[in-house]
């Protein structure tokens, strides 16, 4: 047959039609299957049927085609169509069948994907998705509330390590009761399918655990199991159990997994035991000097009781890590030098232990800001570690450091969707909103966070920063008066005082810093001279400059000694700078802000390597140097960045600050004061 006629007999045969017909009804039977079997539990190879039987029913149908065609009396042989006359009018309703099929094609294959970002995040089938709430301490000894908390994050430590399964973040699920009524409303809000619920006894070396798997979509049990056994057993019922789900899930255990899930992180008891405590307070809500110095603690024990604790090792250093970068521990350099050993520690000990592969990534990071390296780490854990949204949080926070702001809010979502309600995590994402000055979005995301902890201090706290920085005194004002921070929360504190500067009626403020600064709390370290300085700064604009002096006097005393423990500090720095200058000692303010550009350049953290130029914009102005002032403002306009206090400088908080009065009369500043906000 001649190739043309051969074509020309195709389409007079309507094959193409019956073949894009065909194509179209099949992907709208898939799309149909994709969201309704798992409503109905119908198993994935159920999908794979229909997907096999459309694929191999294709040719079939195109055959047919060939060999019939329709006409006005029936189904014919091709060969005799042809007797048929032509007819002037030809139907288009299979056009129309096709324009509908592929309308409702569509329509259901972006309601899935919708769906699965919002339910699944894109990771993974929607049924194999998990969240585990709080255990239940059924001991008669409150103190083992400790016990049952590291009990549950050890099955989820183990859950997480499979990635055939979706499981959210602890972080997300400790705010929820042990054995709530409304599992299909926490299911919908944590965007999961099955929740884990379970119970722990502890008694001398006896331990009873209950658990339950529940498909809360439809309310059904799925598994459930009670273990006693004795405390030198437990390791075996936690891989028991994430086995017993990982199997009621049908989730794949590839070889590695399976020996992951049911490796014995120790042989000690006692070890085990001290773990587990710090666990406990390492995994507080809030990282305070307090939770950090306790979780410090017994994972020092756990490790000296049994020095092959890979695990503990691993979670020591991060503690360290952290407690190094937040500075709920003290920022030695021994504390630095500890963290070092502990993450190379872990590894050696267990070069495939994906927390010690992080743990060594968090040492770059917190302590190093070696970034590079730190993100090399951390993509290395994301194979060991499939459901861990530290790992995207850390990379989110890595290039944010790095200027990379559209890279890093892209990764907060990541983190976001394993971790839809840890408040730390949307509090860090609020913030890099108001880095950029992208303030809309940042009350969004600060009000997402007041939906799950209304009335919390540090995000109303927030949120009046923002009002601030549009210079909208009036609301920050309103949101700031019904707070009460005590010493500890001292960013919230400083907020308040600093709305009173901007105010210029610091009267009032004045007294409770002195009252605050009457018993001073040794474990806030140098945040007390903070303090100090601030209180010295407030008398000042309050026109009693004797009572100033004094203040910053006391302030420069009590933050010199920090400094020569912590000579890389450049908060700490900063403070003294301004103490300084506030003093009259300009040189050795100006020395300090100069050295705090050094100790942490923009180049390095895009952060927070702006706080130090605001510094020495402050210092320039007050000893009298505009050109310095102002091109360092000039600057610190034209890019994101953190400020003295939460968020950047903007024209309104130049138009606001007493600090920036020398500059009042220059055109330049007055130019600055009046730019639009990039």
């Amino acid at each position: 047959m001649n190739p043309r006629n051969f074509f020309v007999e195709l389409k007079r045969r309507k094959v193409y039609k019956v073949a894009i017909a065909y194509a179209v009804v099949g992907w709208l039977l898939i799309q149909v299957a994709t969201q309704v079997f798992p409503f109905f539990e119908i198993p994935n190879r159920g999908l794979r049927l229909i997907v096999l039987l459309i694929a191999f029913g294709f040719p079939i149908a195109l055959i047919i085609s060939w060999a019939l065609e329709l006409t006005p009396e029936g189904l014919k042989r091709a060969k005799f169509a042809d007797d048929f006359p032509d007819k002037p009018y030809r139907s288009r309703a299979w056009i129309y069948v096709i324009i509908a099929a592929v309308a409702l094609s569509v329509g259901l294959f972006f309601v899935g994907r919708y769906r699965g970002l919002r339910q699944t995040g894109n990771f993974g089938s929607p049924m194999k998705s998990i969240a585990v709430l709080p255990f239940e301490n059924l001991s008669r000894d409150p103190d083992n509330a400790y016990f049952a908390e590291g009990i549950q994050e050890e099955i989820f430590t183990r859950l997480a390590k499979i990635a055939d399964l979706r499981v959210i973040s602890r972080t997300s699920t400790q705010q929820y009761e042990s054995k709530p009524r409304n599992l299909s409303q926490i299911a919908r809000q944590l965007g999961v399918a099955n929740i884990l619920e379970g119970s722990v006894q502890k008694v001398a070396d006896q331990v009873r655990v209950n658990v339950q798997l529940v498909n809360a979509q439809i309310n059904s049990h799925l598994w459930a199991e009670t273990y006693d056994r004795k405390l030198t057993d437990i390791f075996g019922v936690e891989s028991e159990i994430a086995k017993g789900i990982a199997e009621s899930l049908q989730a794949k255990l590839s070889g590695r997994e399976e020996r992951v899930i049911t490796a014995k992180p120790t042989d000690n008891v006692e070890a085990y035991d001290a773990y587990l405590r710090g666990v406990a307070y390492s995994l507080k809500t809030v990282i305070t000097s307090a939770n950090s110095l306790s979780a410090q603690k017994y994972l020092r024990e756990a490790v000296k009781l049994d020095p092959k604790f890979a695990a503990a090792w691993a979670l020591l250093s991060y503690v360290d890590a952290r407690g190094y970068l937040t500075q709920a521990l003290q920022p030695t350099l021994a504390l630095r030098e500890e963290a070092r050993q502990a993450a190379e520690t872990a590894l050696t000990l267990q070069p495939d232990l994906g927390e010690a592969i992080l743990a060594k990534g968090f040492y770059h990071y917190f302590c190093l800001k070696n970034y590079d390296t730190a993100v090399r780490y951390f993509e290395q854990a994301r194979q060991f570690l499939p459901n861990s949204s530290r790992i995207p949080e850390s990379l989110a926070y890595v290039t944010r450091r790095q200027g990379q702001w559209d890279r890093s809010e892209s990764y907060f979502n990541e983190a976001e969707r394993l971790d839809p309600r840890n408040v730390y995590l949307l509090t860090q994402s609020a913030l890099s909103y108001i880095h950029v000055r992208r303030f809309p979005e940042a009350l969004r995301k600060l009000d997402q966070i007041l939906d799950i902890t209304p009335d919390d201090v540090d995000t109303l706290m927030l949120k009046a920063g923002v009002a601030q920085a549009k210079g909208d005194l009036p609301r920050a004002s309103a949101l700031l008066a019904p707070l009460h921070p005590g010493a500890d929360q001292t960013s919230a504190l400083e907020t308040q005082v600093y709305q009173a500067i901007l105010e210029r009626s610091p009267a009032q403020i004045i007294p409770r810093l002195n009252e605050i600064l009457a018993k001073p709390d040794p474990a806030l370290g140098y945040f007390n001279g903070e303090l100090r300085f601030w209180l010295g700064w407030a008398q000042e604009v309050a026109g009693d400059h004797v009572a100033a002096q004094a203040s910053w006097r006391q302030a420069r005393s009590e933050l010199e000694p920090f400094l020569k423990q912590q000579p890389e500090n450049f908060f700490l720095m900063g403070d003294l700078a301004l103490t300084n200058v506030g003093l009259g000692e300009t040189a050795a303010a100006l020395a300090l802000a100069e050295r705090a550009i050094a100790a942490n350049p923009i180049e390095k953290d895009a952060v927070y390597g702006t706080i130090p130029i605001e510094i020495l914009a402050r210092v320039a102005a007050q000893m009298g140097d505009p050109d310095r002032a102002i091109a360092a403002l000039q600057k610190l306009l034209s890019i994101p960045g953190g400020g003295i206090l939460a968020g950047p400088l903007t024209p309104a908080l130049l138009r606001l600050d007493p600090m920036f009065d020398p500059l009042r009369n220059d055109p330049r500043f007055q130019k600055l004061c009046e730019e639009e906000q990039p």
